[in-house]
């Protein structure tokens, strides 16, 4: 099953057939505000993720890796995520996710921006999955923009 992400404006605006929408003023604030149905909670005054619809989001001490997302743990390694709960991430060689769980994730636009994921063997999208990519997607977008920030 292939799966489109949808951009406008810079922004990813679906996930298969799941809005996400942002702020009024998403030319000056291009937080997610939702997916679906689901509210997106950020810490005050920050666009630290706190939860996703009742699925609640811990991280590490003075730290943006993410500790639990819901009932499941999330691995590490070298400050790289690896897992959470039962859905193991692969990363190719440039660093990106190529993978999550039975979802493999394709590239386009010179590389940077994931344009569809592919489901194997015919399963469906489950929302257990699409929350998944979702954050995924997210944190990987905030820790490259946090990169190129520093570089100017």
């Amino acid at each position: 099953m292939d799966i489109d992400l949808t951009y406008g404006k810079g922004l990813l605006r679906a996930i298969g057939g799941v809005t996400i929408t942002y702020g009024e003023r998403e030319w000056m604030d291009t937080t997610p505000r939702a997916l679906g149905a689901w509210a997106l909670e950020y810490q005050r005054f920050s666009s630290t993720l706190r939860a996703v619809g009742g699925v609640e989001i811990t991280y590490r001490r003075w730290s943006s890796l993410p500790r639990t997302v819901g009932q499941w743990t999330c691995e590490h390694r070298r400050s790289r995520l690896e897992s959470i709960g039962p859905y193991a991430l692969g990363h190719d060689q440039v660093g990106r996710v190529s993978a999550v769980g039975p979802l493999q994730i394709f590239y386009g636009r010179g590389g940077s921006e994931p344009t569809r994921a592919q489901l194997q063997d015919d399963e469906s999208l489950t929302d257990e999955l699409l929350l998944i990519l979702f954050l995924v997607l997210f944190w990987q977008k905030q820790t490259w923009d946090a990169y190129y920030q520093a570089q100017r």
